[in-house]
């Protein structure tokens, strides 16, 4: 806008050419100077520059949307993007529907808390048919550490629907949409995501899920040292994936343990200290996300996966739709289930701590390959 050509503004002919004939022709020429200076330099009065400056900023200056026009614009939006359904009932209403297409997703957590069943069931719930709530299309997983287990996933369908799955083939069927992808490299996640834009589009792919980022970025020399990789490239990557496909993307993050000094240099993770001070010790320990600031500025939901006082939690922790929540979880043979609807809200440093106290329940389902 701040190239406007100010012979296109309707300006009055005369002060028009004046600004012609002193070589200002766009609107930035103009605005980037004081209105004496451009009385000095026009030669004209000051009452014809303010109303010549009036009429070029009125020109360029966006017009104002009302919260109203901006929500219908939302509602509107979202018929056209969509969300996938996690089956999950109170999550689903915290996030207007689910996961959302067309941004990122994270699941972060400790290992062993869930991450990879999540992965499963909603890679299930994409395949689905939509009379099912899916959306009736093949799923790219990108399976880093070597987690992913189709007798899982087909336990997770026949259990939580089982109509579906005791028709004959469907199981093998619904596996079939799901196309697993080993890289063991960077180098090979950034050939598969070049090769992946060409797939959303001829295979009908309606999810992507990349499990787990954190474990491409470290990788090791000949010397058996682990080296940080840049991941810069890849996040912006993923994002135009995710806003040109409009389909969900999801990715699992791992997390790091953090010193108390590290923690209280930012004051939202900033813990009291009195509390850490009366507080007995126990198995807890301060972590964070994995992938630092860059990749969590680029992730829309976050989605955190933690154990406190032997109780796993899925913690809403980051959404522009909802507030900060936490759910009570347990996994059972049809997956991650919900204790309760209703969320916890969350405030202060819970929204971005990480718990992780030592949760040692044994999951076991008969199945092998399980999280």
């Amino acid at each position: 806008m701040a190239n406007m050509l100010i012979a296109d503004m309707g300006l009055p002919k005369s002060i028009a050419n004046i600004f012609a004939a002193r070589n200002i022709a766009i609107a930035k020429d103009a605005l980037s100077l004081t209105e004496f200076e451009l009385m000095e330099l026009l030669d004209v009065g000051l009452a014809e520059v303010r109303s010549a400056l009036a009429h070029i900023s009125e020109k360029v200056c966006p017009p104002y949307q009302t919260a109203l026009s901006l929500m219908e614009q939302r509602v509107q939006n979202e018929k056209f993007s969509g969300h996938l359904s996690t089956g999950l009932e109170g999550l689903d209403t915290a996030l207007c529907g689910g996961i959302p297409f067309g941004v990122l997703t994270e699941l972060v957590g400790p290992p062993g808390i869930g991450k990879t069943q999540f992965c499963l069931k909603l890679s299930l719930l994409a395949s689905l048919p939509t009379s099912y709530g899916g959306l009736n299309g093949r799923v790219i997983y990108i399976d880093v550490e070597s987690k992913f287990s189709s007798r899982r996933m087909i336990e997770i369908g026949i259990r939580s629907f089982p109509e579906l799955f005791q028709k004959k083939e469907m199981a093998q069927e619904m596996a079939g949409r799901i196309l697993v992808l080993r890289p063991t490299s960077l180098s090979e996640f950034t050939k598969s995501l070049q090769q992946i834009k060409v797939s959303l589009l001829q295979n009908q792919v309606k999810m992507l899920v990349i499990d787990s980022m954190a474990a491409l970025v470290s990788e090791k020399d000949e010397q058996g040292t682990s080296r940080k990789q840049p991941l810069s490239w890849h996040i912006s990557f993923i994002k135009s994936l995710a806003e040109f496909s409009r389909i969900p993307i999801v990715v699992t993050n791992q997390v790091r343990s953090q010193s108390h000094d590290q923690a209280c240099q930012y004051s939202f993770q900033m813990h009291n200290e009195r509390e850490t001070l009366e507080t007995p010790a126990t198995y807890d320990t301060h972590l964070v996300a994995a992938l630092g600031i860059n990749w969590a500025h680029a992730v829309t939901i976050r989605l955190v996966l933690e154990s406190k006082s032997g109780q796993r939690f899925i913690k809403l922790a980051k959404s522009p739709l909802s507030p900060p929540l936490a759910f009570p979880f347990h996994i059972t043979s049809s997956g991650i289930s919900l204790l309760n609807h209703d969320g916890i809200e969350l405030t202060g440093p819970e929204i971005n701590s990480i718990h992780h106290q030592g949760h040692n329940e044994i999951i076991n389902f008969g199945v092998e390959g399980v999280q």
